[in-house]
């Protein structure tokens, strides 16, 4: 089945020439993946194709106006009728792997890229299914956003990866951060790869890669630590990370 993306930008150009490269430029070229992009411009009625307006009550900057923006979103849901729509906002839930992993069980996405000061909130009443935010800082647009989304999305469908269980692997998958990685060679100015990953043991090695695993998750984000319920062999793993620690 292929994964319909549909995103309405002024900047096209931005998400296609992103998205020609990597894993998700050849899960396009191999049919996984099918990008469209939809410009307001192309739908504003006025002779100058303007596409934002002063805002009402004054203020600074401009905000893009609902005619050509509507108009955009209609097109893209006539590909995709039975579609959420995504805005990508400051204001939206914060995305997270989980909230990843159930856009990639969708048949597709509609994004819609924000500009200029946002969008005029009758868009947000009338068009718009849900609001999603990749994080608390503010961005020129909602490109980059949607490049964000689409990555980390796609990555997740069947195929897209040449190891289906490299996705499996990744940070927060779990709720964890990553583990260490090495590759050759062994011995870097002194800085050598751990024993236990040329041992050849995998049952250890997967035992030290989920205890670092842990132990970095307790270290950097407690927080995340703190969401997650661990199971038993975790929680012994995460006490032999401690009790190395303080050893040391």
């Amino acid at each position: 089945m292929i994964y319909q993306i549909d995103v309405v930008t002024l900047f096209p150009d931005i998400i296609s020439s992103a998205l020609t490269h990597g894993v998700i430029g050849r899960a396009k070229g191999n049919g996984l993946i099918e990008l469209r992009n939809w410009n307001p411009r192309n739908y504003a009625q006025d002779k100058h194709k303007t596409v934002d307006d002063r805002p009402y009550g004054g203020g600074p900057g401009m905000v893009l106006k609902h005619q050509p923006l509507s108009a955009a979103i209609k097109k893209a849901k006539e590909k995709q009728p039975k579609t959420k729509v995504i805005l990508l906002s400051p204001q939206g839930t914060q995305l997270k792997q989980s909230s990843v992993a159930e856009f990639s069980k969708r048949k597709g996405m509609i994004i819609v890229c924000g500009r200029y000061e946002g969008v005029d909130e009758r868009i947000i009443m009338s068009e718009i299914d849900e609001e999603w935010s990749i994080g608390d800082y503010v961005l020129s647009g909602g490109e980059f956003a949607a490049l964000v989304l689409i990555d980390s999305v796609c990555r997740l469908l069947p195929g897209v990866l040449g190891d289906n269980n490299s996705a499996n692997e990744d940070s927060f998958v779990d709720g964890l951060l990553d583990y260490p990685h090495y590759t050759r060679p062994d011995d870097i100015n002194g800085l050598i790869v751990p024993e236990i990953l040329q041992s050849g043991n995998h049952e250890e090695i997967r035992r030290w890669r989920l205890k670092q695993a842990i132990g970095k998750t307790w270290r950097i984000r407690p927080d995340l630590i703190e969401s997650i319920e661990l199971n038993e062999e975790q929680k012994l793993l995460l006490q032999e990370y401690i009790d190395e620690i303080k050893k040391n």
